[in-house]
């Protein structure tokens, strides 16, 4: 069986073509990004109507294979932008209309993460989710995936881009950020928010800004210690979740988690508490559809059934894994 798998829960929309064998086909994309600025809903969603027809040809043509060849659809169902998502639903049931072959909604985050599994080769790994908006621990205990630790206002994607909005560096921020902070030379010493399991970037998002806007501090060094600060803020909760959970496997997932500096210090961690880090290849751990496309084969052959709707705030413990 092949699956055409659909993503578009925010800035991404992609197309993956997986067959059932976990072997990736196709993996493409097309992303909204602004010079200035941050993600508006309906601007997004109005990239999203615009590309999606020359990104599902591409794939095809990737991946050698007819759009009749597709024996099952899978698309994002959530969480997510609800205008966003609502194009990938409207694409599925496009599709689905001219093939008449079966069709499942999957949860982006869960999808992130069994995709590492499939390509990594973790078996029973603590998840370091860190994407635009979303901030999660997750791992696998009794019957479902727990949150072991989240954000309590912000994700770190979102805290990353704002920063950046802030600084005029337009959007998506992480990578501009990533190398302003390689020239980064002082630490400068900022709030390190953990609450327990969880932690929280509003208030150091109000003081970085604070800094910038004072003159005294350089894009550069304030950079280089927003990386340090946050980054060690996960992995703590990162690691204390392996730890509650007797877990000897971190597998990263999500945008943010292509950073070198946070991989860095994610080997780092592991390698002390002599466990393993699997990190997927950067197209697998940004928003993309492969993984859409194998999660959708995964819960297909579980017998899963979803309805064709979005749950836009659709948290990852409220779904069911039968296929464990």
């Amino acid at each position: 069986m092949i699956c055409l798998g659909i993503e578009s829960t925010a800035h991404t929309f992609g197309i993956g073509i997986v067959d059932d064998k976990g072997k990736i086909l196709a993996n493409v994309k097309d992303v909204f990004t602004t010079e200035k600025g941050g993600m508006i809903p309906v601007e997004v969603a109005k990239h999203h109507r615009n590309c999606y027809k020359d990104v599902i040809q591409k794939a095809l043509d990737v991946a050698g294979i007819k759009l009749e060849d597709v024996g099952l659809i899978a698309f994002s169902q959530g969480p997510g932008l609800a205008p966003a998502l609502l194009v990938g639903l409207d694409v599925a049931k496009e599709l689905v209309k001219k093939l008449n072959v079966p069709v499942i909604g999957v949860n982006h985050c869960i999808a992130h993460l069994e995709i590492g599994n499939l390509v990594t080769g973790a078996k029973d790994p603590v998840l370091l989710y860190a994407s635009g908006a979303n901030t999660q621990i997750i791992a696998y205990e009794g019957s479902k995936y727990r949150i072991f630790g989240e954000t309590l206002d912000m994700g770190v994607g979102n805290f990353i881009d704002s920063f950046a909005r802030e600084m005029g560096i337009g959007f998506p921020g992480g990578p501009k950020i990533e190398k302003l902070a390689l020239k980064g030379k002082n630490f400068i010493e900022l709030p390190y928010v953990v609450k327990g399991m969880d932690v929280s970037f509003s208030g150091l998002l109000t003081n970085l800004k604070q800094k910038f806007h004072s003159g005294k501090f350089s894009k550069e060094d304030l950079c280089y210690s927003m990386q340090e600060t946050v980054f060690a803020m996960l992995l703590e909760v990162s690691e204390r979740a392996m730890a509650h959970c007797n877990k000897n496997e971190l597998l990263l997932g999500g945008g943010v988690c292509c950073n070198k500096r946070l991989q860095e210090m994610a080997k780092k961690m592991c390698q002390e508490r002599g466990s393993k880090c699997f990190i997927p290849e950067n197209s697998l751990l940004v928003d993309n559809a492969a993984m859409i496309a194998w999660l959708g084969i995964t819960e297909h052959k579980a017998g899963v059934k979803t309805e064709l709707d979005i749950k836009p705030y659709q948290r990852t413990d409220q779904v069911e894994v039968k296929w464990r």
